[in-house]
Order: C-alpha cells, then structure tokens, then sequence
C-alpha cells in the first residue's frame, strides 16, 4: 500500500502536493479521489487535518458547476439533522446506501424505470436484513434464562 499523500493548505488558501511539489486545485483533489488516491490535508499554520472541510469545498464546486446531485430540500435536511442527534447513524445510513447504490449496476432503458428497480431492490434488501434483526431478538427473548418475565400485556 502507498504512503499517504500530503497536501498543505496555505494561509492563502492555495493547496500544495507534497509528493508532486506542486501548487494543485479543487479539480486536482477530486482527481484525487476518483483515482482512489489516499491522502490528507493538513493546514500548515495550525497542522489540523483540514481534509473534510476541503472535500465538502470539492462538492461544493462540483454542485455549482455541474449540476446538482443534493437538492436544496436534501441539504436543508441535512442541516437540520444536527440538531436532532442522530449524526452517527445518520451518517452511517448515509454512507451505506451510497455504497449500495454505487455497487448496483444500473439497469438499461428508461431512467426513471430503472430507478424504480433500483430502488425496489434496496428496499427488499433492507427489508430482509431487518426480518433478520426481527428474528434474532424474538429468539434472543424466547431464550431468556428461567426465573425472567416479560412485562404483563
């Protein structure tokens, strides 16, 4: 596996790649990414990994020049979703189906029919895996030791 890749961020707001001692741009960096390259981005005045708040500018760009992916609607949820605690899972849930997602092949044809597949396939996967969970804790109860009892209905 290759050493990660540095990339300083000056006080003047440029990027520096470490490895090709280069001044680089927001389109490098998302060069970056579709290359699967691993790297950080250190802000050389306080030597914070600044990664993130440089990737979110990455989307940001890609947002405003190339049309949109995250409505207004889904951002202003997002927002609104720090405040409700649920960050973790959120972002776990977030991560995950984006995965699935991008792990499906697209069916062929009309668009809106094969994001129709699409999503009726994640929702037979998810609701599997929470049958799933379903029957394990029903077994998990029905195995409670001797001497326990459920609540009273």
């Amino acid at each position: 596996m290759s050493e990660l890749r540095v990339i300083k961020k000056y006080p003047n707001r440029r990027l520096y790649d470490t490895v090709q001692s280069r001044y680089i741009t927001l389109d490098d960096v998302r060069r970056l990414v579709l290359n699967r390259v691993e790297f950080c981005v250190i802000d050389k005045r306080t030597q914070q990994d600044i990664t993130r708040p440089v990737l979110l500018q990455v989307i940001a760009d890609q947002e405003q020049r190339d049309g949109t992916i995250l409505s207004q609607d889904f951002l202003a949820d997002l927002i609104r979703s720090h405040d409700v605690g649920i960050e973790g899972m959120l972002s776990s849930y977030l991560e995950q189906n984006l995965r699935l997602f991008l792990s499906q092949e697209p069916p062929a044809g009309d668009p809106a029919v094969a994001a129709s597949q699409l999503a009726m396939q994640n929702y037979q996967r998810w609701h599997g895996a929470q049958e799933e969970i379903f029957r394990t804790l029903i077994r998990a109860a029905s195995a409670s030791p001797p001497g326990t009892s459920s609540p009273a209905a």
